[in-house]
């Protein structure tokens, strides 16, 4: 079966989908219509900004979000997925490749969780920390006994775990997973706690935008990263989206499922190959690939 999955922040990269706008006349029309409703050209900036330029919250989520969906819809009648699934923000792009939501209110929300985070992140000075080398329960029980606010966040692979909350429960945290056994135990350059209780004022904020928009029934399942299971209920999905940002994402564990459920392809989505990585170490017999665009205009 094959399992379609969708990155998340951090795999933005200066060019990105510029072969598809200049290859493509569906993909054209989508850029151009995503200036539209974003009020800025953000074409601009995929295409020829720098790095900085892409790092800004209201540019890097819907750019990633933008180059996966378009992407995917320029695979035409070859984009047959069996599931679906997306790390984080990439959870909106696999809801728009699975028609529970249209590419224009999968945009929309984006933009809206973008700027929802941003200022949740302003709140509360916090960060993330990318733990490695330790089983998850030790990581899990560190952020327990640690004061302040401190949660496991993503739940990338075997032994790759993220930490999420205020920096100096962060910074405490590290210290202890060190003294633990932790390989690395290393702050990430992001903006604040994402997937952590830190996030609930965005949560509020992007739970009335979900709430107000319509979600039609999926041509495939999703296995969302809240559940790690399998999703075809429509309001279901929205609940799930909604719990997503003070959540963790059980990246591990939906990957494990959609195995247990029969994929043995995973074909990534948009910019990056962070995914298929995770994904191998996972299960190092799952088949990966990217989607890669071959059409001319």
């Amino acid at each position: 079966m094959n399992a379609y999955i969708f990155p998340g922040q951090g795999a933005q990269f200066t060019g990105m989908g510029l072969d598809l706008y200049e290859n493509s006349a569906i993909a054209q029309e989508l850029f151009e219509k995503a200036n539209d409703i974003l009020g800025f050209n953000i074409t601009d900036i995929m295409f020829e900004g720098s790095a900085e330029d892409l790092k800004q919250t209201k540019v890097t989520q819907p750019a990633i979000f933008l180059h996966s969906v378009i992407l995917a819809k320029t695979l035409g009648d070859s984009f047959k997925p069996d599931m679906v699934a997306g790390h984080s923000l990439g959870e909106f792009s696999a809801l728009v490749a699975n028609g529970t939501l249209n590419f224009e209110d999968g945009l929309k929300l984006v933009s809206q969780r973008a700027m929802a985070m941003q200022k949740a992140c302003e709140i509360t000075p916090s960060t993330m920390a990318a733990v490695l080398g330790l089983d998850d329960d030790i990581v899990e029980k560190v952020c327990a006994t640690t004061s302040g606010v401190v949660v496991a966040a993503n739940y990338n692979c075997p032994g790759q775990l993220v930490i999420s909350g205020e920096v100096e429960a962060i910074n405490k945290a590290c210290e202890t997973l060190k003294e633990e056994g932790a390989r690395r135990a290393l702050v990430l350059p992001v903006g604040g706690a994402f997937h952590s209780p830190l996030m609930e004022p965005a949560r509020e904020e992007l739970a009335a935008a979900i709430e107000n928009t319509t979600f039609s029934k999926p041509n495939c399942p999703i296995y969302q990263n809240v559940t790690a299971n399998a999703v075809v209920d429509a309001s279901e999905i929205k609940t799930n989206l909604i719990s997503q940002l003070t959540a963790p994402v059980r990246w591990t564990q939906s990957v494990q499922q959609m195995i247990a459920d029969g994929a043995t392809h995973f074909t990534e989505v948009g910019p990056g190959k962070v995914l298929q990585g995770l994904v191998k170490k996972i299960n190092r017999t799952s088949e990966t690939v990217s989607a890669t665009f071959e059409g001319t205009l």
